[in-house]
């Protein structure tokens, strides 16, 4: 048991948390920005501004007709993200599709890489931080 003990605090002494990505970033297409902020145990992001005058429209596009009435300000967007390491795991919601997907997202040196994949097949955004 003695030597048991030194490996298992080695082992866990070599896990790594993933860089936090809390903060207020504006999306690639420079439409928004998104504030992402904890929210229970894990991390959401909501649309805090938008930043094309007169494309604010309600969340039209949603699955479910109850939801299609929502400001697109306020927004969630980013859901259930969890530290997984090198990275950030959830769901992304994209209001111009009405879709959800499941999603990483990483700091990088620019700001944040943003990822939505259907299975193997990855889009990737990148969100500069907002100044």
């Amino acid at each position: 048991m003695r030597l048991l003990l030194p490996i298992l605090i080695l082992a866990a002494g070599g896990a790594s948390a993933a860089e936090p990505i809390t903060g207020r970033w504006v999306t690639e297409n420079g439409r928004a920005v998104v504030t992402v902020a904890p929210c229970g145990p894990a991390l959401c992001g909501r649309i805090s501004r938008i930043l094309v005058p007169g494309q604010a429209p309600p969340d039209t596009r949603n699955p479910d007709p109850k939801l299609r009435a929502r400001p697109m300000l306020g927004l969630p967007i980013l859901t259930g993200f969890t530290d997984a390491g090198k990275d950030w795991r959830g769901r992304i919601y994209d209001p111009e599709s009405g879709k959800s997907y499941k999603s990483i997202v990483a700091r990088d040196t620019n700001g944040l890489k943003v990822r939505g994949c259907i299975a193997i097949f990855c889009q990737t955004q990148r969100w500069k931080p907002a100044g």
